[in-house]
């Protein structure tokens, strides 16, 4: 369909590892096996937390749902960007572009009112112990989870409307293995001051309201750790919240680079770079900060795998 001179365009063309046209065999043999991993152990994490009553309490709940939001999250992109490494042709269409953009936005601003979650639940064990039970029960995490996917619903949709309205008649490369923001809005013909500024203020609702509310359940959360008088207790009430911390740090740390840079400072091989860490390499290390390292997940783990091994013991 053309307009005067221009061409509406009906397809991407990715161009994201494109500098490294002679090394893309090479990342895909590197990214498959982690990617494989990064889905074996969180497999094992949730069907260890379903499998083991033991582990049904509160904040094992919230890790099984964060593991599936990870799992699907690296779906979305990952199979296409390894399929793109082998490919001559390194394009999706138009429609799948939106689709593809939209269920990240959905899964990622999900994941960080997810993380918020998480930091109330940790702040309710610590601070309020006796009534945690009361405080955290089963119909309370489950609205804190539907809360946080209808509010990553709600955005991802606003966003998406607002980047796949705009014209695009003139380029069609994205500087970009997958639907990102920033990529696409650069190949727009055009796109107002206002639509930046509301993608904009949205990200920094969906990165900086979150984060805020971790800040104070941790500074709450240090000042009751800090009354605690045995050093064994306050180390272990801290080892609780460690893996929480280590992940929220990489989480907002990397999306705020993306997200909340000024237009000026965009860097497409800079995005690539830092996108490759939160699509690969932290739903690889995350199962590993939160359940590998745990105790009780341990001892769960060898005890779903015994029962596996002798189902009529």
């Amino acid at each position: 369909m053309e307009r005067g001179n221009e061409t509406l365009v009906r397809e991407f063309t990715f161009l994201g590892f494109s500098s490294l046209a002679g090394l893309q065999r090479l990342l895909f043999i590197a990214f498959l096996p982690l990617y494989l991993f990064t889905l074996g152990t969180n497999a094992i994490i949730i069907s260890t937390i379903v499998l083991d009553r033991a582990l049904h309490t509160p904040m094992y709940f919230f890790l099984a749902v964060l593991s599936c939001s990870e799992t699907c999250y690296t779906f979305v992109i990952v199979p296409k960007m390894l399929v793109d490494l082998l490919a001559q042709k390194k394009t999706i269409s138009f429609l799948g572009c939106a689709i593809q953009m939209f269920t990240f936005l959905f899964l990622g601003c999900s994941h960080s009112f997810l993380l918020a979650a998480m930091g109330y639940d940790r702040y309710v064990a610590i601070c309020n112990p006796l009534r945690y039970t009361e405080l955290m029960g089963h119909r309370v995490c489950v609205g804190l989870v539907a809360v946080a996917c209808a509010c990553g619903f709600t955005i991802a949709q606003i966003i998406t409307s607002l980047v796949f309205h705009l014209p695009f008649r003139s380029s069609n490369q994205l500087h970009h293995y997958f639907c990102d923001i920033s990529p696409v809005l650069k190949v727009a013909s055009r796109h107002s001051r206002l639509s930046q500024l509301v993608i904009f203020t949205i990200g920094v609702f969906v990165l900086v309201i979150p984060l805020l509310l971790i800040l104070v359940s941790y500074v709450r959360i240090i000042s009751a750790i800090l009354k605690i008088p045995s050093s064994t207790s306050r180390y272990k009430a801290f080892s609780t919240c460690a893996s929480h911390l280590i992940v929220v740090t990489v989480h907002y740390g990397c999306a705020s680079f993306i997200y909340l840079r000024p237009k000026s400072s965009y860097s497409s091989s800079q995005d690539t770079l830092i996108s490759v860490s939160y699509t690969i390499l932290t739903p690889l290390f995350n199962p590993m900060i939160y359940s590998l390292k745990n105790k009780d997940f341990k001892s769960a783990l060898r005890r779903v795998m015994g029962q596996a091994s002798y189902p009529f013991n």
